[in-house]
């Protein structure tokens, strides 16, 4: 069973649903858990107090993660490897998305402003600023956002994020030559936090999630671009939430980790065969994570990072080698950290940002780098705000765009930054 608030195991989650009760949004603005309340699965998260130590010849490091965020940059030239602010967002969000457009525009939509938000943005990179495009047709938080080979953007599910959220079924299609959003096909199963993955045939995976009070999901669904339709594929091994999807070289998706109905967190790994759509087991995880990361590296690799598990969160990092199915250690963070960014750059490495290091609102403003290379991470800079459930979107010009995220006691930001490698 799953529910909102979780002192038991440390995780204190701010966002929109649960699967066992409904969160108002005030309770996210502050509300103090109750010790015999179990833990909950949301995006905007404040994770287990992390304790663990790491057997990784990383550097340590000493900073303390900071409630109170540095005021931000004045410059807009930024230097290589540092971080600069760039124009703001007309609303607060966090648990939002931000997808990279065939314009190099990014499209912002949905997320939680206080309350569920149901207006989108575009980012221009040209003129650093944002600007409103048309509305989805009802707030969503927590949902997904897939650029499709169209040029469209396929938005699914998530909840509306008003005082009794509803989890969705439904879905929309963003047209930037239009500016629109519209209907399209329904999920057969209303979710929130389930992931989406673009097939290789240019359908859309749709995995897990949360379906409503009690109910964590094993399903996953195919959206047809073609007939804007979904239809069943395939059940996970495992039901799962805060979980990951990955599409690798070879066409199939790689599913890690996450949380199921009983709290517990997944080391466990499938693959999804777009060929007979069936998923099977693959290699495990040393460590149980949800929360994570996974990035598909230039080698085929996958980097998995980060996250929560039942002791507390995590500085470890792992990769996964299609060619062996399994798992193996590289090195870790400096930091701890759960709802964090990874984004693989032009250069093959990986950018960590921001994230959750504990349950007492203290969140990252530190930034790290993977070395596939090496096998090791290393500081560079940090961001202007500390934050944890934002978004990172790798641009163009090879700068990262990092938008919104939350600061502690359910609040978000507005403010938005690039990274310059």
């Amino acid at each position: 069973m799953v529910s909102m608030f979780a002192s038991s195991q440390g995780w204190r989650k701010c966002t929109a649903i649960t699967a066992v009760m409904l969160l108002t949004v005030a309770g996210c603005m502050g509300a103090t858990p109750s010790t015999s309340t179990p833990v909950s699965l949301e995006v905007g998260t404040h994770s287990p107090t992390a304790t663990a130590t790491t057997t990784s010849t990383a550097t340590t490091s000493t900073a303390t993660p900071s409630d109170v965020p540095s005021a931000a940059p004045t410059m807009t030239d930024a230097p290589h490897g540092s971080f600069s602010s760039t124009g703001s967002m007309s609303t607060e969000r966090s648990a939002h998305t931000a997808t990279s457009l065939a314009s190099g525009k990014v499209l912002v939509t949905g997320g939680l402003g206080g309350s569920g938000v149901g207006s989108a943005e575009l980012y221009d990179p040209g003129t650093g600023s944002f600007s409103s495009t048309g509305s989805m047709s009802t707030a969503r938080v927590g949902h997904t956002a897939t650029l499709l080979a169209s040029g469209k953007v396929l938005i699914t599910g998530g909840t509306d994020g008003s005082i009794s959220p509803r989890v969705l079924a439904s879905a929309e299609l963003y047209d930037p030559a239009t500016g629109l959003f519209s209907s399209t096909g329904s999920m057969s199963s209303p979710r929130y936090e389930q992931t989406a993955t673009l097939l290789a045939s240019g359908k859309v995976l749709i995995a897990g999630g949360i379906g409503g009070p009690d109910a964590v999901l094993a399903s996953a669904e195919l959206y047809d671009p073609g007939t804007g339709s979904f239809s069943s594929t395939g059940s996970m091994a495992s039901v799962r939430t805060v979980h990951t999807a990955t599409l690798l070289a070879n066409g199939k998706v790689l599913i890690t980790g996450g949380i199921d109905s009983s709290n517990a967190t997944l080391a466990s790994a499938e693959l999804y065969d777009p060929g007979t759509g069936a998923f099977s087991s693959t290699g495990h995880m040393s460590s149980p994570r949800g929360g994570h990361t996974a990035t598909l590296l230039p080698g085929g690799k996958v980097l998995v990072t980060g996250g929560g598990s039942g002791s507390g969160n995590l500085a470890s990092a792992e990769l996964y080698d299609p060619a062996t199915g399994a798992f193996r250690s590289t090195g870790s963070m400096s930091n701890v950290r759960y709802d964090h960014t990874a984004t693989l750059l032009a250069s093959g490495k990986v950018l960590i940002t921001g994230g959750d290091a504990d349950n007492h609102g203290r969140i990252w403003a530190l930034a790290e780098l993977y070395d596939p290379g090496t096998g090791m991470f290393k500081p560079t800079g940090s961001m202007s705000s500390a934050r944890f459930a934002h978004t990172a979107t790798l641009l163009a010009s090879g700068k990262v765009l990092i938008t919104g995220g939350q600061h502690g006691a359910g609040d978000s930001w507005a403010s938005a930054e690039f990274y310059t490698p």
